[in-house]
């Protein structure tokens, strides 16, 4: 099995679940994108085979300092134009001597790795789709058509320019975005919609947790034993972007004081000094607090969404871009937690969206129904039942 993935950590963290999980049945594993950057998020042991290694002058750190304080159709526009048409670009080459050198059965591509598909189609290797969000199968541009058709052109442009407009059988505008053998979606229906209706070859197998590198020095004797417990985080990529909003997140915290304690992952130098109410990390060890909490306010990204969702947490998500909106709107629709608008959002609006999902209990009545339904989705090891069928 060749994983091909993109340099971002909620894309690759799903493979090494389903990796090590294949490996542990005998299979051979490989993953195949930029090699600098997958070695910061991939095991020690994993094979990495190199595809596409930077991009532009400045490289990914030059795309994520333009792409941090984008929304909207800009933020869009940019991802696509910026970010994923050029890194099909870049890794088709190295995906095709990956393809050529390690021989998979199968190949593995994540949604916003399109080299994967380019070359699989080229070289008659059966590929499926790794969804890491789910935004992708919910329709997002149902409502602006003008936008869904735009992606569509990026999509037809790229596949035009290396002569993969028609797939084998001679079909015109097939989509690398999803795979017609499977789809494998880490989610399942009770959070992304139970009212979509889904082909049988998406297997909603539920978020797949990998081991992550340890990470000391957590303060864990600071957790207070007599007040409700909360984490605030934005995750990796958006922390320098937040500063309005960790204003909010402090004075919610002055209110909350006497009942709430706030565990913050975020950088010193945009806090300044907190008081000694307040939990202040660049850093946490979120898969080993998440037991500790009672409940998570995030950018609902669609990791740190499904993590806490998995331990039964409700949450306040502050979508930013890309498909966070689409996430935040599935957990309200799902009835675990609260939507509130990141740019804006007040200290006072902050406190009554964490009091509702703390003191009432319909929020983690509702976060509990989606983890049950996790746990019965199998993860991992389901994941990896649905690839061996393809073997």
């Amino acid at each position: 099995m060749l994983f091909t993935v993109p340099p971002l950590a909620g894309h690759v963290n799903p493979t090494v679940a389903v990796g090590a999980e294949l490996a542990a049945r005998g299979h051979e594993i490989a993953w195949t994108g930029p090699a600098s950057a997958l070695a910061r998020l991939l095991p020690a042991q994993a094979r990495i085979l190199p595809a596409g290694e930077e991009l532009g002058a400045g490289g990914y750190a030059a795309l994520h300092e333009s792409w941090r304080d984008l929304r909207g159709v800009g933020a869009l526009r940019f991802l696509w134009e910026e970010a994923l048409v050029p890194l099909a670009r870049a890794m088709v080459p190295g995906v095709a001597r990956a393809v050529r050198a390690f021989g998979p059965d199968v190949l593995v591509a994540d949604q916003q790795a399109l080299a994967g598909p380019l070359v699989a189609r080229r070289l008659g290797v059966p590929w499926v789709t790794s969804a890491s969000t789910s935004a992708e199968l919910t329709r997002p541009f149902a409502d602006f058509p003008k936008v869904g058709e735009w992606v569509a052109g990026q999509i037809s442009g790229l596949l035009a320019e290396f002569g993969a407009a028609r797939d084998p059988g001679g079909r015109a505008g097939w989509d690398p975005r999803f795979s017609e053998r499977l789809v494998l979606v880490f989610s399942t229906p009770e959070l992304v919609g139970a009212e979509a209706d889904f082909p049988p070859h998406y297997a909603f197998v539920g978020p797949a947790f990998g081991a992550r590198p340890p990470m000391p020095g957590f303060p864990w004797q600071r957790l207070d034993p007599a007040r409700r417990r909360v984490l605030v985080s934005l995750g990796t990529l958006n922390q320098a972007a937040g500063a309005r909003f960790y204003g909010a997140v402090l004075g919610a915290a002055e209110r909350l004081a006497g009942e709430v304690q706030f565990v913050l992952a975020a950088p010193a130098a945009l806090i300044g000094d907190v008081p000694d109410h307040l939990l202040l990390q660049e850093r946490v060890p979120q898969l080993e607090l998440l037991p500790h909490l009672d409940a998570v306010v995030c950018h609902a990204g669609h990791n740190t969404v499904c993590e806490a969702l998995a331990h039964g947490l409700p949450l306040v998500v502050a979508p930013i871009r890309d498909d966070q909106p689409i996430v935040a709107r599935q957990v309200a629709l799902a009835g675990a937690g609260v939507r509130v608008r990141f740019g804006r959002t007040r200290a006072e609006e902050l406190r009554d969206a964490l009091t509702a999902v703390l003191d009432d209990p319909g929020p983690r009545r509702a976060a509990r129904r989606i983890q049950a339904s996790f746990a019965a989705a199998g993860g991992a090891a389901a994941a990896a039942d649905r690839l061996e069928k393809l073997l």
